[in-house]
């Protein structure tokens, strides 16, 4: 990951709340058709402040919810009170090899190291598994709407939220472990009044990284943009689109060995509390027996043993 890109990434921390309070959530039919019907043991990748979260847990799924950021975590815990939270990345998932039924990533798949994160996810999965990826993406068929992408696509970002389906999923098209990715599209709207579509552009990574000055003449600008476009305390109608993609596992890796105290994973999973990233080393090869005596080896990972408990 480029060191800008990793900065952006980083970024949300700084504008967790804004983000909380602005960002759209999800059609139902979209959890639907990604996750599916039947309870399903869901493991969510940069799950964020939880706004799939939410839905998945009230479609009855067993959840847990991961995200490399505690700011986002935060509001996640406050908007879903009692919702497995671990703080993890994609790159290096603390479940248990042929685990989970579903692996989702909601606006969240893009930051991934592409080449880390896609072999764990297949990893994880049981066989038969699926990975789902789900973006909102405005729709700039609405005038006001196209003005609003000129106003944030400023040559000086170069950011749009403009991108086309083999950018967002191809990773996943490319790897040796899923079969075809099907696509599907929902539609909806969001109501946004002037300072929720203030937040709305503050939660913007590319926003959020801008001096200040840059950020506020941003600002300005949308705001003279409502200005000429609201209805006053009815706000805006933002119009989403909401592009959904999922492939079933077709190969996976074989399960690695762990090299750690799997009972204190387990403990610091029901406390909630953070993983230490260095705790959990995940080796993709047979480990050699270790030269102390007093040091004993640990058995490979047991793929029957989960190192979060879903049960």
């Amino acid at each position: 990951m480029r060191d800008e890109t990793r900065k952006q990434a980083r970024s949300f921390a700084s504008v967790a709340q804004a983000y909380d309070r602005a960002r759209p959530s999800y059609p139902t039919d979209a959890i639907s058709w990604l996750v599916g019907s039947a309870p399903s043991r869901v493991l969510e990748l940069g799950a964020g402040t939880g706004k799939l979260t939410e839905l998945l847990v009230a479609a009855g799924h067993d959840v847990v919810a991961t995200d490399p950021l505690p700011e986002m975590l935060e509001q996640l815990r406050a908007r879903v009170p009692g919702a497995r939270v671990v703080q993890a990345g994609a790159e290096r998932i603390p479940v248990a090899s042929r685990s989970v039924d579903v692996v989702v990533c909601a606006q969240a798949f893009h930051w991934f190291e592409h080449d880390l994160a896609v072999a764990e996810i297949a990893r994880v999965l049981r066989p038969g598994g699926v990975l789902a990826l789900v973006w909102n993406l405005r729709d700039a068929g609405i005038p006001w709407v196209r003005k609003l992408g000129a106003v944030l696509n400023d040559p000086k970002t170069g950011s749009t939220d403009n991108t086309e389906n083999d950018q967002l999923v191809g990773p996943v098209v490319a790897s040796p472990y899923f079969g075809t990715v099907e696509a599907c599209e929902f539609r909806f709207w969001q109501t946004l009044r002037r300072d929720d579509l203030f937040d709305l552009v503050r939660s913007r990574s590319y926003v959020a990284v801008m001096p200040d000055h840059e950020r506020d003449d941003v600002l300005a600008r949308v705001g003279a943009l409502y200005d000429d476009y609201g209805r006053g305390p009815d706000g805006m109608q933002m119009p989403y689109v909401t592009q959904c993609f999922r492939a079933v596992v077709t190969d996976q890796p074989p399960p690695p060995v762990v090299m750690s105290r799997v009972a204190d994973e387990a403990l610091a999973v029901a406390a909630e509390e953070p993983l230490d990233p260095d705790a959990t080393q995940v080796i993709d090869r047979p480990v050699p027996p270790p030269t102390a005596p007093d040091v004993p080896q640990p058995p490979p990972e047991d793929p029957g043993t989960v190192l979060i408990d879903f049960r």
